[in-house]
């Protein structure tokens, strides 16, 4: 980002089995680029016993819809909240995933352990209203990512409304959707 330098949450690239030479894993971008603040990409890699880097500057365009929420908590700790699943999301009870991390310098994010994303999806468009059956996201110990349920009643623009809850309980930042307050200042967006 023009004067300064930051990475993002991205986990080792891992061979997936059963295949021969294809790799695995993730980056979670929390913003886009432009022409003066840009991602650059870089990793190692050897074949037989030669050593290669590849680098360069990549496009990271804006989604069309929040899949990705960056903020401060009220604990002081910048935290990034990223959306996993569903991505192909249905009129039933989607499986819903997410993956939380902090932010422990400008350079290095770790996964947050043990915390709940509460969720309070709502459609703006249609008086707001709500739907049934939603599970928050409790963190799966094989993973680590987060996992709940997502009830959606209806085919449209749905805002899917986040609290993050710590483990003591404490609500690290969003807010619960009343009459007064329509939205919490975290959130997720999907349409279909």
């Amino acid at each position: 980002m023009m004067s300064m330098q930051h990475s993002c949450p991205y986990s080792s690239i891992t061979k997936v089995a059963g295949k021969r030479s294809l790799y695995e894993g993730f980056i979670v971008f929390q913003m886009a680029g432009n022409d003066t603040e840009y991602w650059a990409l870089g990793f190692d890699y050897t074949i037989g016993s030669n050593t290669y880097s590849a680098n360069g500057k990549i496009n990271v365009s804006a989604p069309a819809k929040r899949n990705i929420v960056s903020f401060k908590g009220s604990d002081n700790v910048n935290y990034i909240i990223a959306l996993v699943a569903p991505t192909n999301p249905k009129v039933a009870v989607n499986d819903m995933q997410a993956m939380v991390f902090k932010m422990q310098d400008m350079m290095t994010f770790q996964t947050v352990d043990g915390y709940t994303i509460k969720i309070d999806p709502r459609m703006p468009g249609m008086g707001n209203h709500s739907s049934p059956n939603n599970t928050d996201l409790k963190q799966n110990s094989t993973d680590k990512t987060y996992q709940g349920k997502l009830s959606l009643t209806m085919t449209g623009y749905w805002k899917i409304n986040l609290q993050l809850e710590n483990q003591a309980g404490a609500i690290l930042k969003g807010e619960p959707v009343t009459t007064a307050n329509e939205s919490s200042s975290i959130f997720f967006e999907i349409e279909f």
